[in-house]
């Protein structure tokens, strides 16, 4: 099985630079990565496009622009030109001017899948689900299996998340999975090895039966995970939760979709 770790990040003045990232992955036996740009880092593309440079069998990098920006288009199809496989917009991130979409409109004009981080209510929106129906031929993919990257306290039976789960109907939506840890809580005390508290909710089995894996994909999170539970166990308590959907559907999620959308040979 090649993995793909699907949505981390790296800077040199935040989080961690992007030698932490490859340790973990050594470590886990996960061949690619895709960075993803921290929202409100318009400044660090520039890192993200050198770590590509660097380790181009390695990496691959999702970059942010500021779609309020006049040159915001020009600015994408350069970072494009550059090697960029993705951008990274919010789900109300609307360009100025006459056509809101834009911004949207010019990353599927250069062929570059869209990642959206958002929260349930974004993603659960008429306004989101309008958007993605008017740009059928672009890929985009919720993060966070449609919420925030912590347990967000919305009950069972998770009326959000089953209104974001239903853009499934869009056959160009994709979701991401970060691991467990961004929807269980924490058991702290130590007196057992699996850290969560029981029962585990049943957000990645909903996510997995809406989506199929041929539109879902495992991303760490790193280093944001490391205050969870963890890269390996990110990669590997996933793995067991999803042990029953048989391999080539585990191979399609912690690996294969992603390499396929942001275009990974070698």
């Amino acid at each position: 099985m090649i993995l793909v770790d699907s949505h981390c990040h790296a800077l040199p003045y935040w989080y961690e630079p992007v030698e932490s990232l490859l340790y973990q992955m050594d470590q886990n036996g996960v061949s690619y990565a895709i960075l993803v740009q921290c929202m409100g880092q318009f400044n660090g593309n520039a890192y993200l496009m050198e770590c590509v440079r660097r380790f181009p069998d390695r990496l691959a990098a999702v970059v942010l622009v500021d779609a309020d920006g006049p040159t915001a288009l020009q600015e994408l199809e350069r970072l494009a030109e550059q090697g960029a496989r993705g951008v990274r917009l919010g789900p109300g991130t609307r360009s100025p001017g006459d056509d809101p979409l834009a911004i949207w409109r010019k990353a599927d004009e250069l062929g570059l899948p869209v990642t959206c981080g958002g929260t349930g209510a974004d993603f659960a929106s008429e306004e989101f689900a309008d958007l993605v129906g008017s740009l059928p031929d672009l890929p985009i993919i919720i993060e966070h299996l449609g919420s925030l990257n912590v347990p967000d306290g919305e009950p069972a039976p998770y009326e959000i998340r089953r209104k974001a789960f239903s853009l499934t109907r869009f056959s160009n939506v994709y979701i991401k999975a970060h691991g467990l840890g961004e929807f269980c809580r924490r058991v702290s005390d130590g007196s057992q090895s699996f850290p969560f508290e029981m029962p585990v909710p049943p957000l990645l089995e909903m996510a997995y039966e809406a989506f199929g894996p041929h539109r879902m994909m495992w991303g760490s999170d790193y280093p944001l995970v490391s205050s969870r539970e963890g890269y390996r166990n990110a990669l590997h308590f996933t793995m067991d939760r999803l042990q029953s959907k048989g391999e080539e559907a585990r191979e399609l999620v912690f690996g294969r979709v992603a390499r396929d959308l942001y275009g990974l040979r070698g």
